[in-house]
């Protein structure tokens, strides 16, 4: 018992979790951020796994402290001699007794002192913390990889928007050049050139648009959401906008990441330990009594008549003199197991520091590149309009409009690509704080 039990406190804190997945029968055709989350709160195997684990931690703590309740058994026996024991007495050997002997008892025993199951009592309540922590792990990763993940899924269909607006200008360039052509203004290069720029567009929709399918499968399975269900996103681009902005002067909180709170209560479940192996140099004790009810009978058919019945109570010590050096040894790794503990929180808080200040430098990045390409938007798109006007009056060459028009499908695709890259970037600055809720 006493080893088992250890094993469970010296390993809880690397446990990985898992849990079977429930049902999956509702659905979300038209999913906002919240709840696409929502559901992968509800729906995710890993986290189910997780909430499972809880359950089975706390059954088995109150296994361990059901070792505090009296210990109640009953007990019973019967023996046929065939031969019937000799002994020597007065100077011969008799044999004595009889051929038939039954007994049924009830014992009973109560722990007074006991290091393995104060150990369990002392420390159920951070091993129910533990998992608990473990879960809310679990539900950030989640948090995170899904609002990762349903960005994405924007991001390619904003290009694929931007496709589709990018082939029906090409679509109305190449028409202007086919009419210009027609009437003799130009020859074939500029009709070829819009037909090689609308086939090049086309073909680029198409690698989107099945992009976007992988992404969507991705989502789904991050969700626990059925692939064979359908999934629409539906977002609102001025919440977005909104959405980008944050405070850059907080503080790093060591205290609010889970990882830190994680070694924390592995910390105080290893200074139990300590104690436990301290509490090995006390004696254990318990009381315990004993109700009998004997038969014996050389008659089998009368051995049931008559009971002699007997009785006792008693306390009992189990005080451990030597063992080899062994406890003082285990108190030593055990005191060892803290201090390492104490450089793994030191370790950790670097790492924090470490994490937070490359996210928000990534974040500030992102919004500087962000706010300069919506001028680009701006500017791109009045370059385009003024070219293609010209091109008409026969002011411009086509050539002139294939790059103002890149250089607008291409500012475009910048634009939502930074708007992305700028929420995931918060994802990450939030989560290296510890306040991704």
């Amino acid at each position: 018992m006493r080893s088992q039990f250890l094993f469970l406190v010296t390993i809880l804190c690397y446990s990985v979790k898992g849990f079977t997945q429930s049902s999956q029968n509702d659905s979300l055709p038209n999913a906002t951020l919240p709840a696409c989350i929502q559901y992968a709160l509800t729906h995710q195997p890993h986290l189910q796994q997780s909430l499972i684990d809880e359950k089975i931690a706390h059954a088995t703590i109150r296994t361990k402290l059901a070792d505090w309740f009296p210990q109640i058994s009953l007990d019973a026996y019967y023996q046929h001699n065939i031969k019937l024991p000799t002994n020597f007495f007065n100077g011969a050997f008799i044999a004595n007794g009889t051929s038939n002997i039954s007994s049924i008892g009830v014992s009973g025993t109560q722990n007074i002192f006991n290091p393995d199951v104060l150990l369990a009592a002392r420390t159920s309540g951070e091993i129910k913390k533990v998992y608990s922590q473990i879960t809310d792990s679990a539900r950030i990763g989640i948090i995170a990889g899904v609002s990762k993940a349903f960005y994405d899924v924007l991001l390619t269909q904003k290009q694929i928007s931007v496709l589709d607006e990018d082939i029906v200008r090409l679509d109305r360039s190449l028409q202007d050049a086919y009419n210009q052509y027609q009437g003799g203004i130009v020859d074939k290069t500029d009709y070829k050139r819009a037909t090689i720029s609308l086939n090049n567009a086309k073909a680029q929709r198409k690698q989107q648009q099945d992009l976007v399918t992988a992404k969507y499968s991705y989502l789904k399975q991050l969700m626990g959401y059925p692939d064979s269900t359908r999934l629409q996103l539906r977002y609102d681009s001025t919440e977005l906008e909104r959405e980008i902005q944050f405070d850059t002067l907080q503080e790093i909180n060591y205290d609010t990441r889970i990882e830190y709170q994680l070694l924390q209560t592995e910390k105080r479940l290893q200074q139990y330990n300590l104690k436990y192996y301290k509490w090995g140099y006390l004696p254990s004790a318990y009381i315990y009594g004993v109700y009998n009810f004997g038969y014996l009978n050389s008659d089998f058919g009368k051995l049931y008549e008559r009971v002699f019945p007997n009785s006792n109570v008693g306390v009992q010590l189990n005080f451990p003199i030597f063992q080899g050096t062994k406890r003082t040894y285990q108190v030593k790794a055990a005191r060892w197991q803290v201090e390492r503990l104490d450089w793994d929180i030191a370790s950790l808080r670097s790492i924090i520091s470490t994490e937070y200040a490359q996210a928000l430098a990534q974040y500030k990045g992102n919004l500087a590149n962000y706010d300069a390409l919506k001028e680009n938007v701006q500017l791109a798109t009045e370059v385009y309009n003024v070219i293609r006007l010209q091109y008409q009056q026969g002011i411009k060459a086509y050539l002139d409009v294939i790059i103002a028009e890149g250089d607008l499908r291409t500012s475009q695709l910048n634009l939502y690509t930074a708007l992305y890259q700028l929420l995931q970037s918060k994802i990450d600055v939030q989560k290296a704080l510890g306040t991704l809720q």
